[in-house]
């Protein structure tokens, strides 16, 4: 078993008329996936930078997809400009942009950005550092992630593009906490004794799945090979035990990743070159590092306090 560039099964056809035939049920439970940002993180990412503001661009062809296949459904992407009064809100770029739709700005003091978080139902939520009430956003159950954008910036792919580390983003920290408490031998160990036991969720597994809904809602309407959204899991699990348990664990959740890289190591750089995500997360410093001298918008994921 190679080392490297693992992909997860081909969906077959059956499975996805399986899914056409719940297609019904799951409209009753529609939600929009909702993606919150600080305005310091929209601003870094406008128009000027068309780089950076290629994932708006982004999120906005996604809709633009499912509005024509599904005209009547709100599950679409939304972003949430959280506005602090003290700043200007960038009605002139939203407004020039034709965002309107996509972007509602929220004014927000940073005592009640929390709750304001859950109370719109938050899927992600994106700040820069040293970030707004990012930690006690975490441990609230809301994805988190610190915002870097790289000096020298790679132009993403037209298709909406993320890229997920595995353990303490979506997986459960314990296989990690393990590695640095009985050193490679013990992690190794610990992977082959449960290779066939699912790992616990992870801080960002709820935003996984709600990109997988809105796949699945486009590959009922024939959208297999050219999807406008793709998922990564880029991983220093080699493709040996640890890299099985990781497949197993998304397979027990019911959850499809389209690309799994087992790297065997930590130079993430080179494949995140090859995959150009429009966005990567990441818990460790040294991965973020590696991202942004490639060129990789980076999110440094953040683990909910204990």
């Amino acid at each position: 078993m190679s080392n490297k560039d693992i992909q997860s099964p081909k969906r077959s056809r059956e499975t996805n008329t399986s899914m056409g035939e719940n297609a019904t049920t799951r409209s009753k439970a529609e939600f929009a996936v909702n993606i919150a940002m600080t305005t310091e993180v929209f601003s870094m990412m406008e128009p000027q930078d068309h780089t950076a503001f290629s994932f708006i661009k982004a999120l906005e062809a996604v809709n633009a997809k499912l509005r024509e296949h599904y005209p009547d459904s709100e599950e679409l992407f939304k972003v949430i400009l959280i506005h602090d009064d003290s700043a200007d809100a960038p009605m002139d770029t939203i407004r020039e942009q034709g965002l309107e739709e996509l972007i509602t700005i929220v004014p927000v003091k940073e005592k009640n950005l929390v709750d304001e978080l859950q109370k719109n139902n938050t899927h992600l939520y994106l700040c820069t550092e040293p970030g707004w009430k990012a930690q006690e956003a975490a441990n609230k159950g809301i994805a988190t992630g610190i915002v870097s954008i790289p000096e020298n910036m790679r132009m993403p792919m037209d298709q909406l593009r993320f890229a997920f580390d595995g353990d303490a983003v979506l997986f459960f920290n314990e296989s990690e906490r393990i590695f640095q408490q009985d050193g490679v031998e013990g992690y190794l160990r610990n992977e082959k004794e449960n290779v066939e036991v699912p790992m616990g969720p992870g801080p960002f597994k709820r935003f996984l799945e709600v990109l997988v809904r809105l796949q699945r809602k486009l590959y009922d309407k024939g959208m297999y090979l050219n999807c406008p959204i793709r998922t990564y899991l880029v991983t220093a699990r080699d493709a040996g035990f640890a890299g099985y348990r990781a497949l197993n664990t998304l397979h027990m959740w019911g959850v499809e990743i389209d690309e799994a890289v087992f790297l065997g190591g930590p130079n993430k750089g080179p494949t995140l070159e090859k995959i150009s995500p429009h966005i990567f997360f990441d818990d460790r410093l040294r991965h973020i590092k590696a991202a942004l001298a490639v060129g990789t918008v980076s999110c440094k994921a953040l683990y909910h306090s204990e």
